[in-house]
């Protein structure tokens, strides 16, 4: 069967959805004051002073996700590269997340288009010289 077998699907939707809330929560942290006043009802108010572990946390399980994506779907070295260059991403997000600097939250926000690059060249790298 070519393509991505159906039961790793859902798995992939999983890590899709927590990816978005990951970077959306970083924009949030941005925004939280102004959230605050007008009632938004954002995942940086959510989390509270746990933003930071919970998103650290939501990574582990992204990553896991993925994994198991790569595992299922039998893919190679380059996808596990490109995951282990996300995730190098990600420590660096949480670098920049820590003190809640609205600027270095705002930069986190950002780089999460380089995180979904990084996974994107691995697994197109996989597929094309598989």
């Amino acid at each position: 069967m070519t393509g991505v077998q159906t039961c790793a699907l859902p798995i992939l939707f999983a890590a899709t959805v927590i990816w978005t809330v990951i970077y959306d929560t970083m924009y949030a942290m941005v925004d939280i004051d102004d959230d605050l006043k007008i009632g938004v009802k954002s995942t940086a108010i959510l989390f509270g002073n746990r933003d930071r572990e919970i998103i650290a946390l939501l990574q582990v399980i992204m990553f896991a996700l993925l994994i198991m994506v790569g595992q299922l779907q039998a893919l190679g070295l380059f996808y596990y590269l490109g995951l282990a260059v996300a995730a190098a991403l990600s420590v660096y997000q949480q670098k920049l997340i820590f003190y809640h600097h609205k600027p270095d939250c705002f930069k986190a926000f950002l780089n999460s288009n380089w995180f979904g690059m990084a996974v994107f060249i691995g697994l197109f790298l996989d597929y094309l010289l598989a």
